[in-house]
């Protein structure tokens, strides 16, 4: 699920196409499709989009983008055909779709070679480029049963570098996000020891294997985290002191784990600063196999601080069954890591399998919950749930100015978060030229963006009370 730039949500994943199927329609194949849908704020479609190749294609991986379209990623088992325009380069591949806010293709490309890739994870740099992260498997270049691809793109598509990472065994990455230099935090399950390209040794059966990527790809730095068992690295997130790193683990205290575990699986979360070095370790239990699926950090209005951490996921049976087995759950912690508040989400029309995705939180304080809802695996829904604000209200600072569309082409609203009688609203390019001004009376005000070239501007509101804000418009 990716929030985009006007507040609306992409909900992308693979379905296989019912109607298509029944009707034999033109675009048959065989199996699954990357599907998107796309909803408002009010949680009603705007639009709903397949992408079909003639096997099976999943889609694994999507990315907002700086121009409000998006950049898909998944793993195809299709030649050309349909609407893959590029053939299989051997085994599975890894399948890019870069598409507007209208779900329109801007362009595509199939990445791969003669063994098998599959995509898990893409992020926009801040150079409006692309890292693409997958896994490769007994790849001429590798190390190991199973390494791990990244791949950096210009913002056309165009491929600018290739590297496999990877220790003797398997290592699989989950997680790829942007960091504040223009680089990249890789997080992995890593069940290898030394040797590779891995400088690391694991303490137990799988580890959290933690790489910096700086702005080309190159390796910054790397560290390992593991006790004497298995401990599976699940999703990152970005704070304002560092990195959250999350995951399940299975280990007692030992090798560098610091916290125990009560029963089955218990999450495992370590804080990094900036430069790898832990700043704490906590562990939360919800009883029997607990799975992390998503982390999504409250940050300030100014984004200097981290003011909590969302996580969200849902608990597994092992042996004895619980009454909230296969319930999305929440659990919402302060920047130091402990526990506020946590909540099991029933939604509506509660089926017996019930398996949280993604989990954002959104700038006013409400929550989207995405997962699939089914009787019995295999015969999933999508299951979408919107939550009010009223426990992280007093934590959201309602935000003082918010323009949309952004990005513009020809006309943009402004928004005032806060009470005044008149403001003035001024529009800056990046060099501190002031380009034009309007005074307004009005909670939203509409400006005309026609004359400008594409690029960023700032645009700061200044009311009679004194109060200021300021945000950055992109002009398409």
């Amino acid at each position: 699920m990716t929030t985009t730039i006007d507040q609306q949500y992409l909900i992308t994943g693979s379905s296989i196409q019912s109607i298509k199927l029944q009707a034999g329609g033109n675009k048959q194949n065989n199996g699954y499709d990357f599907h998107l849908i796309k909803l408002n704020q009010q949680g009603e479609q705007v639009w709903e989009k397949y992408f079909s190749g003639q096997n099976h294609d999943y889609l694994s991986a999507t990315v907002a983008t700086q121009d409000g379209g998006n950049l898909l990623a998944g793993t195809t088992y299709s030649g050309k055909g349909l609407d893959k325009k590029e053939d299989s380069k051997g085994g599975s591949d890894i399948w890019l779709i870069r598409i507007n806010e209208f779900g329109d293709e801007l362009w595509q490309k199939t990445l791969g070679t003669s063994s098998d890739e599959e995509a898990r994870s893409v992020i926009q740099t801040t150079d409006l480029g692309f890292f693409v992260a997958g896994n490769v498997q007994n790849s001429a270049k590798g190390y190991g049963s199973k390494d791990v691809l990244i791949v950096k793109l210009d913002k056309d598509g165009k491929e600018l570098s290739q590297s496999v990472l990877g220790g003797k065994g398997l290592d699989e990455v989950e997680k790829l996000i942007p960091t504040k230099d223009g680089g990249a935090l890789l997080g992995i399950y890593s069940r290898s020891n030394l040797g590779g390209s891995k400088k690391t040794e694991n303490f137990g059966e799988g580890d959290y294997w933690i790489i910096k990527l700086d702005k080309s790809g190159k390796v910054e730095w790397e560290k390992n985290f593991g006790g004497k068992a298995d401990d599976h690295l699940k999703t990152l997130a970005l704070i304002s002191t560092g990195y959250i790193i999350g995951g399940e683990s299975r280990s007692e205290r030992s090798g560098n784990k610091t916290v125990g575990i009560e029963e089955g699986t218990d999450l495992w979360l370590i804080s990094l600063n900036e430069r790898g070095d832990e700043l704490w370790q906590k562990s939360f239990n919800f009883k029997n196999r607990d799975i992390l699926m998503g982390m999504s950090v409250l940050h300030s209005a100014d984004d200097k601080s981290s003011k909590g951490i969302l996580l969200g996921g849902y608990t597994q049976a092992e042996g004895r069954i619980e009454a909230d087995d296969e319930t999305f759950w929440m659990l919402y912690l302060n920047q130091d890591g402990n526990e506020q508040w946590r909540k099991h989400v029933k939604g509506e029309s509660r089926k017996r399998e019930e398996r949280l995705s993604d989990i954002k939180l959104n700038r006013d304080g409400s929550i989207i919950l995405a997962g699939t809802s089914a009787e019995e695996l295999g015969k999933e829904n999508w299951k979408i749930v919107k939550l009010g604000d009223k426990q992280l209200d007093q934590l959201i600072e309602k935000q003082d100015i918010k323009i949309y569309p952004n990005p513009v082409s020809d006309y943009a609203y402004v928004e005032i978060g806060y009470d005044f009688k008149e403001a003035d609203i001024i529009l800056y390019d990046m060099g501190g030229r002031q380009l034009q001004t309007v005074k307004t009376k009005n909670k939203v005000t509409k400006i005309n963006t026609q004359n400008l070239i594409q690029g960023a501007y700032l645009v700061v509101v200044k009311t009679d009370a004194g109060k200021t804000a300021n945000a950055k418009l992109i002009k398409k």
